[in-house]
């Protein structure tokens, strides 16, 4: 787990710690000790005051978690389309260098790779296909745009 989703979590735990049924409850008691109708409205309104933050606060880290989520997943129509561009950049590539028999396994096992089933499948053991297809994908493409252009692999400004 990175720092990020840890503080995140941590965040979580704390916010629903905070206020508990037992803080509530002894609050809700001594409001009832109170004779007066506005000391008791006070402890009231701290009650409500807290659990809306407490609200608040758990809204937030949901949002936050939810831009994580979808951060790495992806739809079955934005996998689809994926799998059409990916195929069209292969060829594309493929007119630039010659295709060695290996090279067109692995293009094989790549498009394979880039299916629905297998991609949902995969996000749910924790697959970033962000990470695992996009960069090999930038790096392959840069990689033919220099030897095409008769550039060495190095970083290019």
């Amino acid at each position: 787990m990175d720092e990020y989703s840890m503080k995140l979590a941590s965040t979580f735990v704390e916010t629903l710690g905070r206020h508990s049924y037992d803080w509530v409850s002894t609050k809700v008691s001594q409001a009832k000790e109170k004779k007066k109708l506005d000391e008791q409205q006070v402890i009231y309104e701290e009650i409500i005051n807290n659990l809306l933050q407490d609200k608040m606060d758990l809204e937030s880290v949901a949002r936050q978690y939810k831009a994580l989520y979808d951060n790495v997943t992806i739809s079955d129509a934005d996998i689809e389309y994926l799998q059409d561009t990916v195929q069209r950049i292969v060829r594309i590539l493929d007119t630039i260098s010659p295709k060695v028999s290996e090279q067109e396994a692995n293009i094989d096992v790549l498009i394979s790779l880039i299916n629905k089933d297998t991609l949902k499948t995969m996000q749910l053991l924790g697959f970033n296909f962000k990470e695992a297809i996009g960069i090999p994908l930038t790096e392959a493409c840069a990689g033919a745009i220099n030897k095409h252009l008769g550039r060495s692999n190095e970083k290019h400004i």
